[in-house]
């Protein structure tokens, strides 16, 4: 009862404390700046930064009591529930699954979140304000930091992977032994293949762009300069020289990046990366294909930001308060985060197919079996429908033919030239007036096909509805 008391005497103290920022951040531009009184100015931030503070330290007794109280009613909760399975007959258990008794029991069957990008992030900027502190500054330790992140961002996506593989094979009658033998192999395969790849995938779109189109006259000092390098892949041919590679950081005369340079100190050419590069035409005028990779631009902004000194702080602590605010409101900041970040034509597709599964769950609702369940028990017994089957299938399908599109585009280059023709000539799906429009009839139809899947009018051999 003491928790609960202290809770709604945190939540009276955070709502006093909301209402008070708007009156001191009033006070700040009527006393201060209108006054324009160092001494008042001062004192009206002092006072909004102490409310603040109590702000913060309410909402965390809040939500430590809260949590605190609802843990023990969940913990009573589990201990009635264990109590009674201890009672139930063998014939209960002749009947019943293990596994589908253990998932429900523990709601392990339920949906997993698995925020790779929110925690890499997070790891960034941890690991780079410790080089900060300890002096580790510049660009000799820019791998060090991104080394940390990776094995972070690698170890949170095998786990989110192993995870959902592991409920897909209860799902679907799987041998977890066999399944934990296949996760070894993918990840020994995955380790030693992705590498090479993606260096490949890399070096067959890189476009090596002279100097005269980019910074004419630049020039640097090449005692520095070790190594050297040729042009590979189709501008070889016409130039087999070697040069000196130099790293360019800043952007003065130029734009950052690495470039080729002759024994005289001048740039020759720019080399524009395959991932993440900006010019799709080698100088012969033949197109190349991109490939893009955002998150790998987001890291290297927090890196370089915070080991230069140069990274927008405001722009992250404005953030932070808004993540604040939004879970004090009862919204998930990382969703909305992620809204954000993503740019409509990926976020999109996610709204329609979330919408998908409301329509599914709410038509489940009305069922007669359903009507005795509560909310996570209709949650986990949603998941093990057709229709989340078939949204596996849908993510499976969209990275395989990611990959052919990266091979065709990196490896067989003749092929994807061709295609990319006479799709901008005879797909109207591809190239042509109407075809923003005409794509969508094949995505209403990958649409219809889901619902009509998880409703188990379709596909319904071998699969246990919802």
């Amino acid at each position: 009862r003491w928790r609960i008391a202290g809770a709604l005497i945190a939540l009276l103290v955070a709502a006093s404390c909301v209402l008070a920022l708007g009156q001191g951040l009033r006070y700040v531009i009527d006393a201060g700046f209108g006054t324009r009184d160092p001494h008042l100015l001062n004192l009206a931030l002092a006072a909004v930064v102490a409310v603040a503070v109590v702000l913060a330290c309410a909402t965390f007794a809040r939500f430590f009591l809260m949590m605190s109280v609802g843990e023990r009613i969940i913990a009573d909760l589990r201990r009635t529930v264990f109590a009674h399975v201890l009672t139930l007959s063998p014939a209960y258990f002749d009947s019943a699954r293990t596994g589908e008794i253990s998932s429900r029991l523990t709601n392990e069957i339920s949906s997993s979140s698995n925020p790779i990008s929110g925690m890499t992030v997070a790891t960034l900027l941890l690991t780079c304000l410790i080089f900060l502190l300890l002096g580790w500054t510049g660009g000799t330790y820019y791998v060090t930091a991104l080394s940390v992140g990776a094995i972070v961002c690698i170890a949170a996506s095998n786990g989110g992977t192993t995870s959902q593989d592991l409920k897909t094979g209860y799902l679907i009658g799987a041998t977890p032994r066999l399944q934990q033998y296949a996760i070894m192999i993918g990840s020994l395969a995955s380790a030693l293949l992705l590498g090479p790849i993606l260096l490949g995938l890399n070096q067959a779109a890189t476009v090596y762009v002279p100097i005269e189109k980019i910074a004419p006259g630049l020039r640097t000092e090449v005692q520095p300069l070790v190594t050297r390098a040729a042009l590979e892949g189709p501008q070889a041919a016409n130039d087999n020289k070697t040069y000196r590679v130099w790293h360019k950081t800043d952007i003065a005369g130029g734009p950052a990046g690495q470039y080729l340079v002759d024994d005289n100190g001048a740039a020759v050419y720019f080399v524009d990366p395959g991932i993440n590069g900006t010019h799709a035409e080698r100088p012969d005028g033949s197109k190349v294909r991109k490939y893009d990779a955002p998150k790998a631009t987001l890291m290297s902004y927090i890196i370089k930001g915070i080991l230069d000194s140069k990274l927008p702080w405001e722009l992250v602590l404005f953030g932070v308060m808004i993540a604040v605010v939004l879970e004090m409101s009862g919204i998930p900041s990382l969703a909305f985060a992620v809204g954000v970040y993503l740019p409509l034509s990926s976020s999109t597709p996610i709204f329609i197919g979330g919408l998908v599964r409301w329509l599914i769950d709410r038509k489940q609702r009305k069922t007669v079996a359903s009507e005795k369940m509560i909310s996570a028990e209709l949650i986990a017994e949603t998941d093990k429908g057709p229709g989340v089957l078939m949204a596996s299938g849908y993510i499976a399908g969209g990275a395989i033919a990611g990959i052919f599109i990266a091979l065709s585009a990196g490896v067989f280059v003749a092929f994807d030239t061709w295609f990319n023709d006479w799709s901008t000539k005879s797909n109207v799906f591809f190239n042509g007036p109407y075809s923003d429009a005409l794509s969508m009839l094949p995505f209403l139809v990958l649409v219809v096909l889901l619902y009509l899947a998880a409703r188990t009018k379709i596909f319904v051999g071998g699969v246990k509805s919802a």
